[in-house]
C-alpha cells in the first residue's frame, strides 16, 4: 500500500488528526526494523542532529505522525512521536538503546552499531565522528497497522 492511501484510511477513522505526516523508511535493513515496529520490540529511533542543523530534514517533534515504509517504499504503520531529546553521542542511555529493539537491545552493541553508522554517513559528508555529537532520539508508538 501506497503511504497517501494509509494516511487517508487513518484520517478517515481519525477525523480530529491533522494531515500533516512524513513518510520514511529505515536507513539500515528497512524491512527488519519495519518488523520490529510492527511487533512493538521497536519504539524508538536515533539520527544525527547535523541533518536537521542543515535542512535536510525536519527535526522531529512530539505528537508529529510517520509513516514507516518498509524496503520496497510500502506501508507498514503509522507512529505517533511520544518523546524528543537532543544528547551527546555518549549521553544516550541504556533505556533508549533496549527500546530501540536491535540486536541483543544493550547499550555496548547499540552504540557500536550507531558509531559505524554514523561515521559512515559523516564521512559522505566531509564530517567526523566523535562521542559528544549531537543525536536526536525519538520515541514513538504505534498508532495504526492496516
Amino acid at each position: 500500500m501506497r503511504h497517501e492511501e494509509l494516511w487517508k484510511i487513518y484520517r478517515s477513522l481519525n477525523r480530529e488528526v491533522s494531515d500533516t505526516y512524513q513518510a520514511w523508511a529505515f536507513a539500515v535493513n528497512p524491512d527488519e526494523l519495519a518488523k520490529l515496529v510492527m511487533n512493538g520490540t521497536k519504539c524508538a529511533t536515533t539520527s544525527l542532529f547535523v541533518w536537521y542543523e542543515r535542512g535536510e530534514a525536519k527535526l522531529p517533534q512530539v505528537a508529529d505522525y510517520n509513516i514507516i515504509l518498509n524496503g520496497r517504499d510500502e506501508a507498514v504503520c503509522i507512529v505517533e512521536t511520544m518523546k524528543v531529546s537532543i544528547v551527546p553521542f555518549n549521553e544516550v542511555t541504556e533505556e533508549h538503546a533496549f527500546k530501540e529493539g536491535e540486536g541483543d537491545r544493550r547499550l555496548e552493541t547499540w552504540r557500536t552499531t550507531h558509531r559505524d553508522f554514523f561515521s559512515k554517513e559523516l564521512l559522505e559528508m566531509g564530517l567526523h565522528f566523535h562521542d559528544e555529537m549531537l543525536v536526536v532520539c525519538e520515541e514513538f508508538q504505534v498508532v495504526y497497522k492496516p
